[in-house]
């Protein structure tokens, strides 16, 4: 019987209290609850709640008095505190591991974490104390969210890299996965790059009324991404120029690096004669434009 009564889904089973209640939305906390979401985006959750009813209880746990704990539903619970109608839950008997657990979860299900709120959840689980001190390592999370150690370590050095204020500003960012978040990880690590800057660029492209398509969370990393790109050459001195015609000469490209102060000139002649005295007479035409270069400076 001990045996029975132990078994996982008999102790499931036990959790559930009451089936599904219809509470008053003003009775449910959700203060020091694990916060996921960097957006709620209740626009269309509240249309289709409208439309349809909710058809999907939300999870809750008794708290003080006639109180109750979110578990998992927060778009839910404020659709529905927003339109002024009572919210449909199960209340559920577990303790707070299993709640932490129980909302990541539903939440992974439900709707897939942007790339940046998993790493944001990464890092908040393993800094914080959702987890009892012994447990809070890179494995504990790894199984939370269902990755390899390798993958929360990965999560871990964007969030460091970037900033908890810079991601924020830009927003859960849907439609941007790990390699462009990757990319601007390594242009912040230059130290070149005024962050302060990022963070206004990410929050002008967020502005209602502002040329930021449909996910305007999107548009704002790529605002990000493009200005650290330009900074990070511009602080630098590195980059390639567009192809340049020379009239009667033939086309050229040059890539600078100021910071290790080299200059390559790829050139494409018309006339190969031209080539060769050119090989020839190199270090005469460098020495003249080196002059020219101190006279402008003198």
């Amino acid at each position: 019987m001990q045996t029975l009564r132990n078994a996982s889904d008999v102790q499931d089973a036990r959790r559930l209290r009451d089936g599904v209640a219809e509470l008053d939305p003003d009775r449910i906390d959700f203060e020091g609850r694990f916060d996921d979401r960097l957006q709620l985006d209740l626009d269309s959750l509240k249309s289709s709640i409208e439309a349809n009813g909710q058809r999907v209880p939300i999870l809750v746990r008794p708290y003080e008095g006639d109180r109750y704990s979110l578990i998992y539903g927060r778009r839910r619970l404020e659709a529905c505190r927003e339109l002024g109608i009572p919210i449909r839950a199960i209340v559920t008997e577990t303790n707070g591991d299993q709640s932490l657990k129980d909302q990541l979860l539903e939440n992974q299900e439900r709707r897939d974490l942007s790339f940046i709120e998993r790493a944001l959840v990464a890092a908040a689980l393993l800094e914080g104390d959702h987890f009892a001190e012994p447990e809070r390592t890179a494995r504990s999370v790894a199984e939370v969210l269902n990755l390899h150690e390798a993958g929360v370590s990965q999560l871990l050095g964007v969030v460091r890299n970037i900033g908890d204020d810079l991601i924020r500003a830009i927003g859960s960012a849907p439609g941007i996965g790990r390699p462009r978040w990757e990319e601007l990880k390594k242009l912040l690590g230059q130290g070149t790059i005024d962050r302060r800057a990022l963070i206004n660029v990410a929050l002008s492209a967020r502005e209602p009324g502002s040329d930021a398509s449909e996910d305007q969370s999107d548009q704002a990393f790529l605002a990000v991404l493009k200005m650290a790109k330009g900074k990070g050459a511009e602080k630098t001195g590195t980059g390639q120029s567009a192809p340049l015609t020379l009239p009667g000469i033939g086309t050229a490209s040059l890539q600078a690096n100021v910071r290790s102060k080299r200059l390559k000139i790829d050139l494409q002649a018309e006339d190969a004669a031209f080539v060769e005295w050119l090989d020839g007479h190199a270090s005469e035409v460098l020495a003249e434009l080196h002059e020219r270069w101190k006279t402008s400076n003198s």
